[in-house]
């Protein structure tokens, strides 16, 4: 188990890789956040942080300090008691403060995270091995659809051409959402669990054979925003990457409507001539 274990969290890391290396500040802290979730989650990351870290600093401190003082070679002699009623209060009373100085925040921003109601856009993500599929259910694009796949070249997979900048993170059909316009992503699967990342959002949600979970995002800020699969679900679990470009409500019009008319065309009855 603990084998299996060693090789999913590395199978993980190695699919986050190309993610981090987009972004020179997630190679030592989480991606820049561009939704208010994914900026609440980054706040808490630094504040536990914060609070390991000192705890860190008093344990071994006060440790390496008695050591230190204390040491047979000075003539310490150790004190000799049954209990200290005390110590035992306010080591019992500080772990339940801190702990519930984390847990207050944590808490708002998980039922804020599970809150996808009133959603302007609902778009279901459908995952396969090993790629995307892409329904628009509700909203402005409603009856779009697609499938998105990963879309670097073969040769740069391979080791024959140089690799790009988004290597192993583009894809043939991205999502396209209008920024500021909140979006409710349904997932399932169709073989296997897989689960849909995408960091700057703040958003990774399993995506389950024979169930429907979801989740949401609110992007501020316009661009193009990159995750994985980040459920060992196979053999090519490191090549299903997802791609997001956030653009202007001009643009996501002028998408939607591209988008109809390639499918008007596509499902036109062939011309018997």
């Amino acid at each position: 188990m603990g084998r299996t274990g060693h090789i999913a969290g590395l199978s993980l890391f190695l699919a986050a890789a190309p993610t981090l290396a987009q972004e020179p500040h997630a190679r030592y802290n989480l991606q820049a956040p561009v939704t208010t979730i994914a900026a609440q989650i980054d706040d808490m990351h630094t504040f536990m942080l914060i609070i390991c870290l000192v705890i860190f600093i008093g344990v071994f401190g006060v440790m390496f300090w008695s050591v230190i003082r204390h040491r047979k070679s000075r003539g310490a002699v150790a004190a000799n008691f049954h209990e200290h009623t005390g110590v035992e209060i306010a080591w019992t009373v500080i772990p339940i403060l801190i702990l519930l100085g984390m847990a207050w925040p944590a808490t708002k921003t998980v039922i804020a995270m599970k809150d996808t109601s009133n959603p302007d856009i609902t778009i279901k993500a459908t995952g396969y091995q090993w790629k995307w599929g892409y329904d628009y259910l509700q909203g402005e694009g409603e009856g779009i659809r697609f499938m998105s796949a990963l879309s670097t070249p073969r040769e740069q997979i391979e080791g024959a051409a140089p690799k790009g900048d988004a290597y192993l993170l583009e894809v043939d059909n991205p999502v396209v959402v209008p920024v500021g316009k909140k979006i409710r992503v349904v997932l399932t699967a169709n073989d296997v669990i897989h689960s849909w990342w995408v960091p700057a959002f703040g958003v990774k949600q399993d995506a389950i054979p024979g169930f429907i979970r979801d989740a949401w995002f609110l992007a501020e800020k316009e661009g193009v925003y990159r995750g994985n699969c980040a459920e060992l679900c196979g053999r090519d679990h490191g090549f299903m990457p997802i791609e997001v470009h956030v653009v202007s409500e001009a643009r996501y019009a002028a998408w939607v409507a591209e988008q109809q008319s390639k499918m008007a065309v596509a499902q036109a009855p062939a011309d018997p001539g």
